[in-house]
């Protein structure tokens, strides 16, 4: 499966609470071309999300037999939970010759980018995008925010958000999320193919992720 069944292949990836879900579902609002691919996974239904919306909740025996199946694309463990993207979903997804995005964790963005490197040129057929936040303090307060999560998820959230942020560099571009309209700004100059001063090895970035990865 690559990026040759359809449009181009988005991957985005920020550890949790850095408003990757929000800003999906704003740049849905802005580009009618662009499909995102519902993840499945195997983690609890939350009150306010819809089963084939929000994800495709199923339970870990059906997971599994996808992974033997090789029913998926890309998969990973995350708290405790399976996620992961059928390929079968992606083929669905891509349609008309949309251009889809993947809402995945660092994990599935690396299987992604293997599995649809082409070998003769070794160039991936995906673009890889990370988001950060503006700072561990902000973080913290969002997490909190969602008022879903209890101490220890929240405490235990941050110090894997430390581990998923140091990977930062192996995505294309990275986008600061302080200002959401700027960051969704940001968001669709990438997808726009106009976002080089966003690339994830800029010089800026360096105070930032001093700050966050310390």
């Amino acid at each position: 499966m690559t990026a040759s069944t359809g449009g181009r292949l988005f991957v985005i990836a920020a550890p949790s609470g850095a408003g990757k879900t929000s800003l999906v579902k704003a740049l849905l609002q802005r580009i009618p071309n662009l499909r995102v691919c519902v993840s499945h996974t195997t983690r609890p239904r939350r009150p306010n999300e819809i089963d084939g919306r929000d994800y495709h909740f199923v339970d870990v025996p059906t997971f599994e037999a996808m992974i033997a199946a090789d029913g998926f694309l890309e998969y990973a463990p995350v708290f405790d939970n399976y996620y992961g993207t059928s390929r079968t979903a992606l083929a669905e997804a891509f349609g008309r010759g949309h251009d889809v995005m993947l809402e995945i964790d660092w994990q599935g963005a690396e299987q992604v980018r293997r599995r649809t490197t082409d070998p003769k040129s070794g160039r991936a057929g995906c673009t890889g995008i990370f988001v950060l936040p503006p700072s561990r303090a902000e973080l913290e307060r969002r997490l909190r925010e969602r008022r879903t999560d209890s101490d220890a998820v929240i405490a235990r959230r941050l110090q894997d958000a430390v581990s998923d942020m140091r990977h930062y560099h192996e995505f294309d571009y990275v986008i600061v999320n302080d200002d959401f309209e700027r960051a969704l700004d940001d968001l669709e100059r990438v997808i726009a193919d106009g976002g080089r001063e966003l690339q994830a090895d800029r010089p800026q970035l360096r105070p930032l992720l001093d700050e966050l990865l310390a």
